[in-house]
């Protein structure tokens, strides 16, 4: 699918190095989407809310969520996405370093739409931005 204007990503990651990575990977994979970012749940909801430095903010097609973060956590942050009715169709990625089990189903049970291992490296990071391009932008079909 061919998107006219540039695809809105909301990245929520409270880890600068983490946000500077991902940031060269999408530019570098020559991704057509903005990246706008929160560093915690509660900026996340203010954002989504539309709410105080976030009135402007441009509704996420996709979320890419980290779990482990200061205030409000990724998962705090998943169940209140998933139970407002007006953000639960937002497809909502987890990135994270945990590859534990328990963190893995707690995401699927609060209704995460994929669970994705978060590369160290940059190539692997370009090779990972592709992936959701090539899925989640270009193959999937996005509710509006």
């Amino acid at each position: 699918m061919l998107h006219l204007s540039p695809v809105e990503i909301l990245l929520v990651e409270d880890n600068p190095g983490d946000i500077r990575l991902l940031q060269e990977a999408f530019k570098e994979g020559g991704l057509t989407c903005r990246l706008n970012i929160t560093r915690d749940g509660e900026q996340a909801m203010a954002y989504l809310h539309q709410e105080g430095p976030y009135t402007q903010s441009p509704r996420p097609a996709l979320i890419l969520l980290d779990l482990n973060m200061p205030r409000m956590d990724g998962r705090e942050l998943l169940a209140e996405i998933k139970s407002e009715r007006e953000f639960s169709r937002i497809p909502v990625m987890i990135l994270s370093t945990s590859t534990d089990q328990e963190d893995i189903q707690k995401a699927y049970e609060l209704h995460a739409n994929c669970y994705l291992p978060k590369p160290s490296d940059l190539d692997s990071l370009v090779q990972l931005s592709k992936v959701i391009e090539g899925f989640w932008l270009n193959a999937a079909l996005l509710p509006v």
